[in-house]
């Protein structure tokens, strides 16, 4: 590819993952000092642990994670994938930030922040968008395979879940693991580095 346009960085995400937020923002940074182009996708916790045994809690708490990825694909369908990525950073700040619930004032003020038609806050409730999510959900988990979060990235061919970091990564601290998880993700084989997180997410 031509040093002069960007490379494409594809970036699976779904709203309710504070790990997933920290991530997007640090792929942001790194946006602002290399040639990357970030493009945003629709993923679901909810699709993803649908079959899944997993703790009563966290089953309820996935009940509530429809809402926003149907919002989300609403918002793509009328105005384009162009518009998620702003869509994503309203209701991440306002969860993630301001701690908020997801619910129709939520939807509408993160659409309307966004310059996005407020309506669409009727989405959440419709499950006329679930073809759509799962479809961009199945792309992006098709490159990693089942046992993976979010978010899920691909650059150049290298799809890998994550990086699962807190804080956020700044400047030159979020360029250098930019390349180490490129490295890492495009070696032949390699399919899994991890250790058991000892932090809350941070959001700084």
């Amino acid at each position: 590819m031509p040093e002069d346009v960007p490379t494409p960085v594809d970036f699976w995400f779904d709203p309710l993952c504070p790990w997933a937020w920290i991530t997007s923002r640090w792929i942001l940074e790194v946006q602002e000092q290399r040639p990357i182009d970030v493009r945003w996708h629709v993923m679901s916790l909810a699709v993803l642990n649908e079959d899944k045994d997993i703790p009563e809690d966290y089953r309820r708490m996935l009940a509530d994670a429809w809402g926003p990825v149907r919002v989300c694909v609403a918002a793509e369908q009328k105005y384009g994938s162009e518009v998620l990525g702003r869509l994503y950073t309203e209701m991440g700040t306002r969860r993630h930030h301001e701690r908020q619930k997801f619910g129709r004032a939520f939807f509408e003020e993160s659409l309307t922040a966004a310059g996005l038609d407020p309506a669409l806050a009727d989405a959440a409730d419709s499950t006329g968008y679930d073809e759509a999510l799962r479809a961009s959900h199945k792309d992006g988990i098709d490159r990693v395979g089942q046992e993976v979060g979010t978010p899920v990235i691909e650059v150049e061919g290298h799809a890998f879940f994550g990086p699962v970091v807190t804080p956020i990564p700044r400047g030159e601290a979020a360029v250098k693991l930019f390349d180490g998880v490129l490295a890492v993700a495009s070696t032949p084989g390699f399919f899994e580095l991890k250790r058991t997180r000892t932090a809350d997410p941070s959001f700084d």
